[in-house]
């Protein structure tokens, strides 16, 4: 994307997942490592707050959905607070995407289908990792994929029960993007539930 070409269009709609599509299409061509990647924040039952990196793997109109271990501290604060943020970071587009909502599992035909879609060492690996758990020496994790490799052997890796998706319904998105002089650009969708309307507003920098 031409910045100075289609610099008044960055903007331009009323749907913030139209705009969000316009934005990842833009990172994926510039973006030079993960243009999918995104910061998921979560807290624990005592309100404490979490971070870390993790990958889209899809976007549609019912919302942002990632996979992980259900059995991880990820997996246990998605369930237990029902509710996370995302923020993705286009250093080279000089672009952030901020969204906030609920959480729910996606179904089991659509987990299915997407580990099915995996490369064979990462279905492997998510048999062998317990993860966010300790681990016995540096070559525990080695052993156990070698375990789950001869289990299953040349056969089909089903999907663990402990591994599934995840998505976030936004009820907030905001679009920033970088400007000369810190006069930065902040367009926010907002609605009350995930099948309300969006309102949208803009904010000072």
């Amino acid at each position: 994307m031409n910045d100075t070409v289609d610099d008044e269009k960055l903007f331009e709609g009323d749907e913030p997942f139209v705009l969000f599509d316009r934005w990842f299409e833009a990172a994926k061509a510039k973006e030079l490592n993960d243009p999918n990647a995104m910061a998921l924040a979560t807290v624990d039952e005592g309100g404490m707050p979490d971070v870390r990196m993790v990958l889209l793997k899809g976007v549609d109109a019912g919302g942002f959905v990632f996979y992980t271990n259900t059995q991880s501290a990820k997996g246990g604060q998605l369930d237990g607070a029902g509710k996370a943020a995302l923020l993705f970071h286009w250093k080279s587009l000089r672009r952030q995407v901020r969204i906030r909502g609920p959480v729910s599992r996606v179904s089991d035909a659509e987990a299915d289908a997407y580990f099915a879609s995996r490369p064979r060492d990462s279905q492997i690996g998510a048999w062998a990792s317990d993860q966010s758990r300790p681990l016995q020496g540096p070559l525990a994790l080695e052993k156990r994929v070698a375990e789950f490799g001869l289990k299953f052997g040349l056969g089909t890796v089903p999907r663990p029960p402990h591994w599934t998706g995840y998505r976030v319904a936004p009820v907030r998105m905001e679009f920033w993007r970088d400007r000369p002089f810190r006069l930065h650009e902040r367009l926010v969708f907002e609605r009350a539930a995930p099948d309300a309307a969006w309102a949208t507003s803009r904010l000072f920098p």
